[in-house]
């Protein structure tokens, strides 16, 4: 059957990732992206094969129309940055919650089979025990944390209350191609990787010692795809991790031995918001979901980096073209 599938932030780099997924199996997908963070560069050798409405999650009456009979709904849109959440709290809280609101509302009203929703394992904070489990007492420290808490909340009752089925995957440190590096928004491994092609130092905020669990883009979205299948789990939460962890120094040592570089890292203030430490246990997803991580973390970023340094060269051509022209 030739169902309809709706990707929120489908212009993003996970979500870009997940549309070409969805396409492979032979899936019809519109996505729904107001291009604040999102991307159209990011969908352009298959924008003959999609929908693309330039629609924002805060409007109901213009998603409404687009989720509404969907067999799959997988709401990725999102304001994702833990900083600009503290340094400008509005924008943040209306789309990540106002808008997700809108999005799950649109799903229960519009009798959608399932919505996967991509929350984030911020909302687990600092914690003592690591990995961290599914089963934790939350404690966010940003706003965006809570957010994206109460996505998870609003999905589980939405389960409860209004007969739709929701899965909930805790995102780790998503990374992998098209993700922007040009932002000061942008993930530390957007930034590590532009320094290392650029050949420049990096500057880590604090000590570098702070740990994360990088998880390559490709296995998050075949996640997504069991959590849209996967039977009995609706209204619960998973991570969405790799099940290791690396600190920021250990990371840009191992990116410097890909390369052949040496070119000793920095060290700026700590950012606010920011958890000292995160690994997920992934036993649940392993259980309920079949999770199965097919990339290492040196994969991943070998990967990653082929794909920077052929988009920086695009560009570079491309430049070059335009000069010719104009000359």
């Amino acid at each position: 059957m030739n169902h309809r599938y709706i990707v929120t932030g489908g212009a993003g780099f996970i979500g870009s990732a997940l549309v070409r997924a969805l396409l492979a199996r032979g899936h019809r997908v519109h996505v729904i992206d107001n291009l604040s963070t999102g991307n159209l560069n990011n969908l352009e050798e298959i924008a003959d094969q999609i929908t693309v409405h330039e629609y924002d999650i805060r409007d109901y009456n213009r998603i409404a129309p687009v989720i509404a009979g969907a067999h799959r709904v997988f709401h990725l849109a999102a304001l994702p940055s833990v900083p600009k959440s503290i340094l400008n709290p509005v924008p943040s809280h209306e789309s990540n919650i106002d808008g997700t609101f809108n999005v799950f509302l649109a799903a229960a009203d519009g009798k959608v089979g399932r919505v996967v929703y991509a929350a984030s394992s911020s909302a687990y904070g600092d914690t003592e025990v690591l990995p961290k489990v599914e089963t934790m007492t939350p404690r966010p420290k940003s706003p965006y944390a809570v957010q994206k808490l109460l996505g998870e909340y609003y999905a589980s009752v939405f389960a409860e209350c209004f007969g739709i089925e929701t899965v909930s995957l805790r995102f780790f440190n998503v990374f992998g191609p098209r993700q922007d590096p040009t932002s000061v928004y942008s993930g530390v491994l957007s930034i590590f990787l532009t320094c290392l092609i650029e050949q420049r130092s990096p500057t880590i905020n604090g000590d570098g010692e702070q740990s994360r669990d990088f998880t390559y883009v490709e296995d998050v979205v075949a996640l997504l795809l069991k959590a849209s299948e996967a039977p009995g789990v609706s209204g619960k939460v998973f991570n969405a991790g790799n099940g290791n962890r690396y600190t920021l120094n250990e990371t840009w040592r191992l990116l410097q031995k890909i390369e052949g570089a040496d070119l000793p890292a920095q060290y700026g203030p700590p950012r606010p918001g920011d958890v000292r430490d995160s690994q997920a246990d992934t036993t649940a997803a392993v259980r309920e979901l079949a999770h199965a991580p097919q990339f290492t973390f040196e994969q991943g970023l070998r990967l990653t980096l082929d794909w920077y340094r052929a988009d920086l060269a695009r560009k570079q051509s491309s430049a070059r073209s335009g000069a010719t022209l104009v000359s």
